[in-house]
């Protein structure tokens, strides 16, 4: 969400000039006014009133000056201080002569004529006198520009952090969504290889049936948002649709255990997340394997963790199928970019046979324990 205090090109906001304006210019007025009370000098309503109108010009004439670096505000460091160090030299003149103008020309005080009459010469060369006295509100003006410049920079690097950042989550969620696709095309592709060998061997019941739950599976793939998370009830429902097409092609070797607790099943997942851990499991477990294999899924609460355990207890180590490491790679890339170090991706051959992955995410350490309709886990 943009800041509204902050213009999204990255320019330091008018608010923020006119204000530090005003606070530099109290200032001055506050601190002018406070040691001529406390000197006691004479004519202070005078001396007020008039301090008041200079700062006023003196407000105006930095308005000006604020004017002048808000055109070259996008361009470098070192162009900005040097467009303020010169800019405060006519800026400096005019204050001057204003000043010069509102204490010895318009109507002056008796303490300032008496003033005159010891130093004739402020009336003989105003010009000296003007100068001399701009040299000094030279560095307070400048002073006010090199704070400008400060904001200005404080206000672009801001803007390029906020760019940066959201950059950098879209990229993440580019790298989530082209994770997240890699993985339908390739079930798609060994799904259709099963449909195949279902009709070559004439079983078009089960192909019909197959070419079902295949279709539901994909609507509900599809319609979600890639990198979006899901609750852990939806995902295992979606497992659940996964394994029934791999059980119409290994009717008799595929046995399937899901254990999840109801007081889990809203705690979110990035969707279809464990479908590449259980298509490992029939691909290496089960397929090599004339035995009935179980293939099982688990979920628990561990502290602030979710671990979810996917294991088989298939084919002995060394006697599977070959694999390239692509799904539990996809699936350790996605949890990495999703959730950074606070993932948790593990996988290795069980003890007696089979495999098993251990996948962790956090979650709220206060959870709404909400049970679920039985129905929402079929």
């Amino acid at each position: 969400m943009a800041d509204p205090e902050q213009p999204p090109t990255g320019r330091a906001p008018p608010r923020l000039a006119v204000l530090s304006i005003l606070g530099f210019w109290a200032f001055y007025f506050s601190l002018n006014s406070m040691r001529a009370a406390m000197w006691d000098g004479p004519d202070q309503f005078d001396m007020l009133g008039r301090r008041a109108v200079v700062a006023v010009f003196g407000i105006m004439l930095t308005g000006i000056l604020y004017l002048v670096l808000r055109q070259v505000e996008g361009r470098t460091t070192r162009t900005l201080v040097l467009t303020a160090i010169l800019a405060a030299v006519p800026i400096a003149l005019a204050y001057s002569a204003i000043n010069y103008m509102a204490f010895y020309v318009v109507s002056p005080s008796e303490n300032t004529l008496a003033e005159l009459a010891k130093n004739p010469k402020k009336l003989d060369s105003p010009l000296h006198h003007i100068v001399d006295s701009a040299v000094s509100w030279y560095f307070f003006i400048v002073a006010w520009g090199v704070l400008w410049v400060a904001m200005a920079n404080a206000a672009r690097v801001r803007h390029a952090e906020r760019q940066a950042a959201r950059y950098q989550a879209e990229a993440q969620a580019a790298q989530l969504r082209a994770l997240r696709y890699q993985i339908n095309p390739h079930f798609l592709f060994n799904t259709l290889n099963s449909l195949s060998a279902l009709v070559l061997a004439g079983r078009n019941a089960d192909a019909e049936r197959m070419i079902m739950t295949l279709s539901t599976f994909f609507r509900s793939s599809l319609t979600g948002d890639p990198v979006a998370d899901v609750p852990l009830a939806d995902e295992i429902a979606m497992q659940r649709l996964y394994l029934a097409i791999e059980a119409v092609r290994f009717p008799e070797r595929l046995l399937i255990d899901i254990d999840v607790p109801d007081a889990l099943a809203d705690v979110r997942v990035p969707g279809l997340i464990l479908q590449p851990v259980v298509e490992n499991a029939i691909k290496h477990g089960v397929a090599p394997t004339q035995r009935p294999v179980t293939v099982s899924i688990r979920a628990r609460a561990v502290g602030d963790w979710l671990e979810i355990v996917v294991e088989d207890d298939g084919a002995p180590a060394g006697t599977a199928a070959p694999s390239t490491g692509t799904g539990m790679r996809n699936v350790c890339e996605r949890l990495a970019a999703r959730f950074g170090e606070r993932a948790r991706c593990e996988a290795g051959p069980r003890l007696g046979g089979g495999y098993r992955v251990v996948l962790g995410v956090p979650m709220p350490t206060t959870l709404r324990w909400l049970p679920r309709p039985a129905a929402a886990h079929a």
